[in-house]
């Protein structure tokens, strides 16, 4: 076990053991995201980072929740390889573990599907400091029941992600990107009118 999933351990062990709140905190790119019960000491999740397992024949990328999103998208571009939730980036240090945890997705989510759709597995770490792995790193896999989607959107209640395995797609060949002038409210009428149409908002060939 690396020393920085140890370190994540620790404290939560120490939390429980001195019944003291933790929020669970990356990049911190979504903070205005979803408010603590009550005040509680920051667990940085950033000491945990890097990509631990990339497979492009295979589109499963694995890699610990305090990875830069933009690490992981370059390492996917290289082989021309995207996340198809388009997670949105609030921020230069989002992280994967954030990205998984607040379960946002960009607008070609009702196309392509939502965060959790894309993850096949996790590790994380329960309240109790025990490391939990869930789910696996292949696409099919069908035993029991899919625990690992669950975190996607949790925001961190059921635990605190440490890795998370997702499939990826190939980017596509092209893509254009249209732009209008007009006020706020004629942007969310084009948007909503678009919404209704049998046509994903985002593209690509």
């Amino acid at each position: 076990m690396d020393t920085s999933l140890q370190y994540l351990r620790q404290q939560i062990r120490q939390a429980a053991d001195e019944g003291y709140a933790l929020a669970v905190r990356g990049g911190g790119s979504k903070d205005f995201y979803g408010e603590p019960a009550r005040p509680a000491a920051i667990l940085d999740t950033r000491i945990h980072s890097g990509i631990t397992a990339y497979d492009p024949d295979e589109l499963v990328i694995t890699a610990k929740a305090g990875t830069p999103l933009a690490e992981i998208e370059a390492a996917l571009a290289e082989r021309r390889q995207i996340l198809p939730f388009e997670p949105p980036h609030f921020g230069a240090g989002a992280t994967l573990g954030g990205a998984v945890a607040c379960g946002l997705a960009g607008p070609g989510r009702a196309h392509f599907g939502a965060v959790r759709d894309f993850v096949l597995g996790c590790r994380l770490i329960d309240g109790c400091g025990q490391v939990l792995d869930f789910g696996g790193r292949v696409v099919k896999n069908v035993a029991g029941y899919d625990i690992h989607k669950t975190m996607a959107g949790a925001m961190g209640t059921l635990g605190v992600l440490a890795e998370v395995s997702l499939k990826v797609l190939p980017a596509p060949e092209r893509e254009l990107t249209l732009q209008f002038e007009c006020s706020a409210a004629a942007a969310r009428g084009m948007l909503h009118a678009r919404m209704g149409q049998p046509l994903p908002l985002t593209a690509g060939f």
